[in-house]
């Protein structure tokens, strides 16, 4: 996704520096050699952020293997506010992204969001219910990216 067209490549060192400095880990991707201008910025997490949570999506994952819990149950009589309860209780959402800065000066995002378990199986809802994320538009990631690395 891109962030940036045709921006400096200062642009780029500085959300490095201010991810490093908001503590988030910075890594240079397995393969890649350190001279390349690509990083995987990982430690970033909110909580109580289910009104992020892709419901549509948990509801098709339901239709293909059904799962008993009474939020789900909720959900698909087409209420999500208990599913995002249990959400926003037992989950946060682990913000990762790869930051790149392409050869023709773009500077670009790989978002890589999740929700996480705070503490591991004190959630009732199945550990195999995938918990989705809404697809952010640009001006969202943009945002939360410039968060994660403490720019705003």
């Amino acid at each position: 996704m891109e962030l940036a067209r045709y921006s400096r490549l200062d642009r780029f060192w500085a959300y490095l520096a201010g991810a490093e400095r908001a503590g988030r880990e910075v890594q240079v991707l397995r393969g890649d050699p350190p001279e390349l201008c690509r990083r995987r910025i990982t430690g970033y997490v909110l909580p109580s952020m289910a009104l992020l949570l892709d419901t549509g999506r948990v509801l098709q994952a339901l239709d293909e293997g059904f799962e008993t819990h009474p939020a789900l149950l909720a959900l698909l009589a087409g209420d999500p506010e208990p599913l995002r309860a249990e959400v926003n209780a037992h989950f946060e959402l682990r913000l990762d992204f790869v930051l790149a800065f392409t050869a023709a000066r773009d500077l670009i995002a790989k978002p890589e969001f999740k929700y996480v378990p705070l503490v591991r199986g004190l959630s009732a809802l199945p550990l195999s219910l995938s918990l989705p994320p809404r697809r952010l538009g640009r001006d969202e990631v943009h945002w939360l990216v410039q968060r994660a690395c403490g720019l705003v």
